[in-house]
């Protein structure tokens, strides 16, 4: 059975980090991508508002967050590319020392 998460993470205040943020998700990083897919993940989708980022996840029964961050500390490039992203993100005043994003609790849900 397939699931979705939502994260949440925040953004330096800074126009020009940014900017360049943005280019730096404009590219893919096959690798990083690919690694997404290894764990599980069909698909992934940022959105951004002023600094607030919003991640929705769609993964199969295979994904596991602890799985997926023990496969993230084997793949070197994975490691670069997590290590470059922290030039611009910031993390919520709610985290954990070295911890990203935040899982998000759904409180709402409308059906047809």
């Amino acid at each position: 059975m397939n699931k979705r998460y939502c994260l949440t993470l925040d953004l330096k205040d800074d126009p020009a980090l940014i900017a360049e943020y943005l280019c730096y998700h404009q590219r893919k990083w096959g690798r990083v991508a690919s690694s997404i897919n290894e764990a599980g993940g069909l698909g992934m989708e940022i959105h951004l508002f002023g600094t607030r980022m919003f991640m929705v996840m769609e993964v199969d029964a295979r994904f596991s967050f602890a799985a997926k961050a023990k496969a993230d500390r084997a793949n070197p490039k994975v490691r670069e590319w997590e290590e470059l992203m922290w030039k611009f993100q910031e993390p919520l005043p709610e985290a954990k020392a070295g911890e990203k994003w935040q899982l998000m609790e759904r409180i709402f849900k409308l059906e047809s």
